[in-house]
């Protein structure tokens, strides 16, 4: 007996497009008092793209996932040829968008995509393998080339996202847990490598865990060797980061010690949520706002406008309304039947969770400010055509649960 096809998820296409139209509509009201002439037509642009995102969003619900499957290797070659070019476009400064008529498209936004699908259609073809610390390493191969080349132009938050989507999908296959926490090591040592008492603890935990999961001579040497180098190449890394990424990361541990520069937009962040109250100053009313004070308003910290607008009342209903899409995305990859819809569906899904949770983060100061925009919210052409793409997929890994 041929099952019956599941309706079309309606809470999986409003929520995003509820989110979308609050996004343009505080866009508006961002720029509406800004000192930048273009800025006042924005929210426009934004309208623009929302429509064309749609269109992504349907185009690719009714593309056979199959497809994507096939091309997954070609999308990630197209995705890697464009992080190259888009390199030479720029002589000085930021290299991340091509520039057409007035519109520019964020190759990396693109490549997002091409990382979760060739990861998906990789770990498919590895499921028999799918344990073995080779499989670990040739996806992180896969995601390391593109993400090198997204760190150049210099895009810190679009790089990590490429690795979330990475250790999400690993997570989804069923990888022990032990593994995981092996594969980050050598990042854990990076990070506690600035103070000694703390490398030292992380470094005797890290045998232990060795110990106890016993992944062999030769692949314990390699880990052990790895977590020693990139401990001792701290130092090293940190003077090849540019100034305002050093900036970044010492104002994430002490926004205070330079409140008039790079602490500046944290503390202005923090204190437009606080405004807000329980219900807002109202629409068009910010003071943080209005004034000039709050940075990067209808992009970075777009989400602090809203909670300074609407209070925690509207702030909590942004979140509900990411939740549901969270949830639904998740449990739309555990119905599915085929493994490549399966994946494609968890990493989708994600990405957007690892946005959401790095931008409102970032808005109140537990997370660094890396640039990471707000799905569906942010201004920005290429992240709305990006999140309305992976909302078509999953719709179509939704339409297609039953197929192996």
């Amino acid at each position: 007996m041929k099952l019956a096809r599941p309706k079309f998820d309606a809470l999986l296409v409003l929520c995003p497009l509820i989110l979308s139209l609050l996004g343009i509509a505080f866009i508006y009201s961002a720029t509406k008092s800004s000192g930048i002439a273009v800025e006042h037509s924005y929210y426009e642009r934004q309208m623009l793209w929302l429509c064309l995102g749609l269109l992504t969003a349907i185009v690719m619900y009714f593309i056979p996932l199959k497809v994507h499957e096939v091309l997954a290797y070609v999308y990630y070659g197209v995705a890697v040829f464009a992080l190259i070019l888009v390199l030479f476009t720029s002589s000085a400064g930021a290299a991340r968008w091509f520039n057409f008529g007035g519109f520019a498209l964020q190759p990396a936004e693109f490549a997002k995509f091409a990382v979760c699908i060739v990861l998906s259609r990789f770990f498919v073809y590895r499921q028999l393998k799918i344990n073995k610390f080779s499989t670990i390493l040739i996806g992180f191969i896969i995601v390391i080339v593109p993400m090198a080349l997204i760190i150049k132009q210099p895009d810190l938050g679009s790089s990590l996202v490429c690795i979330a989507t990475f250790l999400t999908m690993l997570i989804w296959t069923g990888m022990p847990l032990s593994r995981i926490i092996l594969i980050i090591s050598p990042v854990i040592s990076l990070v506690t490598a600035f103070h000694w008492l703390a490398w030292v603890i992380v470094f005797a935990a890290f045998l232990l865990l060795l110990y106890f999961s016993r992944p062999g001579i030769s692949v314990s040497i390699a880990f052990f060797l790895i977590f020693l180098g990139f401990g001792m190449a701290t130092p090293y890394l940190w003077n090849r980061l540019h100034e305002y990424q050093r900036q970044r990361i010492l104002t994430f541990l002490d926004p205070g010690q330079d409140p008039s520069g790079a602490g500046y937009h944290v503390i202005q962040s923090k204190i437009a949520i606080g405004s807000g109250g329980l219900f807002g100053r109202g629409y068009m009313k910010g003071t943080q706002t209005k004034l000039d004070y709050l940075p990067e308003r209808h992009t970075d910290f777009i989400y602090s406008v809203v909670s300074e607008e609407t209070g925690f009342i509207g702030s909590l209903m942004v979140l509900l309304l990411f939740g549901l899409i969270i949830s639904r995305g998740f449990m739309i990859a555990y119905k599915a039947r085929n493994p490549f819809n399966n994946y494609i569906a968890a990493g989708l899904t994600g990405a957007v969770a690892f946005q959401t949770l790095v931008n409102i983060g970032m808005t109140v100061g537990l997370m660094p400010v890396t640039g990471v925009p707000l799905p569906f919210v942010s201004y920005g052409g290429s992240s709305m055509l990006f999140n309305w793409a992976l909302i078509g997929v999953i719709m179509a890994v939704n339409r297609d649960w039953q197929e192996y």
